[in-house]
């Protein structure tokens, strides 16, 4: 059993054991765990070098806490905590392999065991740069030697902090498979000897698409977690957006780095609206629009405006605008409206479209499905909802029942959009979207009963 693994068994090992201090000692250390992961694992990283390491080192100081806190206390400063105690295993383990090399050169040996860093040098600073850390990981989760299948299951492990078990749900695959995906990528990435630095030049070039897809799955976890009692994880989308702002940084004249920066800033900009005061989701068109952050709007629109004339200014099929871009875009209708009524669903639907040639998607269809319903009416829409229901890569998505619901809603067709309903509820992973599935379930029917 991998320390990953032996992570998930301990975890289920004290959710068994029990009692109000384990149990208050295991929620903080899940929640803190989930926000500080990614910055634990970066830190380590920078020290021993190697990420398959670097995560295993960090499972071992999160093991160490679920064996301690529930018996000891809660520390003052968790994450803290499991940071120093990781760090204090990386060092030990440089110093025992700096031994070994020294005793296996005594005895003869000219080759050592391993590269490492001066334990001494680390050491002696103790301060490091823990944003440049996580954002040195990226680059080197993002190598062009993994898949990106295996790329998605690593990010989701380091970055958003999910389980096996949590990977495979999200991505609708066995949890052999994901762990069969992590540990394929973190044993190339240790074989390979990537260099723990963000790289320069073409390289920089050649891994920023798989980067910027990595920080916007990043994003999309935190708005709308895949498991979990809650709908989202704003940690997550506050990380991906620091990512981004470093980013647009590092490489100004992207335009997609822009796009998608004020993709999130837009879609943030209404975290505080999607959920009601006991944590229920709120949908978009009953939120309350004074509730949406006008800063982050006015940052998103003036980053849209920096990718718009990035591609003005770019040559030949760079001109044409991206996929973060026109996103960026299409929120911006969203952001700009005083009211779901006032919404440029005509001028959305040409976004969609044209992003339908940019990235070619089934979800891409689905989301323009929903605004054609806007633009056009619902019957245009279920058209192109129903050209979707064979489609392999949506057969267990959830929304594609929940959207051909509305529609059938609005159609006066209640019986069968309850049994698209019902289908959604049963497919939906994460508990806050399964209750207000049901809840729309419940709504439906008895509103059915009242007209018969």
């Amino acid at each position: 059993m991998g320390r990953a693994e032996r992570r998930e068994e301990t975890v289920r090992r004290a959710e068994r054991r029990g009692g109000d201090g384990g149990a208050d000692a295991y929620a903080v250390l899940d929640a803190v765990w989930r926000a500080e992961s990614a910055r634990i694992v970066a830190g380590v990283a920078r020290v021993v070098r190697d990420v398959g390491r670097a995560e295993e080192l960090a499972h071992d100081a999160l093991v160490a806490a679920l064996e301690q806190w529930p018996a000891e206390g809660v520390p003052d400063n968790p994450g803290a905590w499991l940071a120093a105690t990781a760090r204090r295993r990386a060092i030990d383990l440089i110093r025992r392999e700096q031994n070994f090399a020294r005793k296996a050169e005594q005895v003869g040996h000219e080759e050592s065991a391993r590269t490492a860093p001066d334990a001494a040098e680390v050491v002696a600073d103790p301060v490091r740069a823990v944003g440049d850390d996580v954002l040195v990981l990226l680059f080197a989760t993002c190598h062009p030697l993994l898949a990106r299948e295996s790329r998605v299951a690593l990010t989701l492990r380091l970055f958003g902090g999910l389980t096996t078990d949590e990977i495979a749900r999200a991505l609708l695959i066995q949890s052999t498979t994901v762990g069969q995906r992590i540990s394929r990528a973190k044993k190339r990435l240790s074989a390979s000897g990537v260099d723990l630095e963000v790289p320069a030049g073409d390289e920089l070039e050649g891994r920023l698409g798989a980067v910027l897809e990595v920080v916007y799955l990043v994003f999309n976890e935190g708005y709308a977690a895949t498991t979990g009692a809650d709908w989202m994880r704003a940690d997550l989308c506050d990380e991906a957006m620091r990512l981004g702002r470093r980013l647009a940084a590092l490489m100004p004249e992207r335009p997609e780095v822009h796009g998608l920066l004020a993709l999130m800033e837009l879609q943030a900009s209404r975290l505080r609206a999607r959920v009601g005061p006991a944590g229920q989701p709120v949908l978009l068109a009953d939120q309350d629009r004074g509730r949406w952050d006008h800063l982050l709007i006015r940052r998103g629109l003036a980053g849209l405006a920096r990718a718009e004339e990035a591609t003005r200014l770019g040559s030949g099929h760079s001109r044409r605008r991206d996929r973060y871009t026109l996103q960026a875009g299409i929120a911006a209708c969203h952001a700009r409206a005083g009211s779901v009524e006032d919404t440029d669903w005509a001028g959305m639907a040409a976004l969609y479209a044209e992003l339908a040639v940019v990235t070619p998607s089934p979800v891409v269809e689905l989301n323009r499905a929903v605004v054609v319903g806007k633009a056009e009416g619902p019957e245009a829409a279920l058209a192109v909802v129903d050209a979707l229901r064979d489609e392999p890569a949506l057969a267990r998505y959830h929304l594609l029942p929940a959207v051909r619901a509305d529609l059938l809603t609005q159609l006066g067709r209640p019986e069968e959009a309850a049994t698209e309903l019902e289908r959604s509820a049963e497919l939906a992973s994460n508990e806050a979207e399964r209750a207000l599935l049901r809840r729309r379930l419940e709504d439906l029917r008895e509103a059915a009963v009242g007209r018969s």
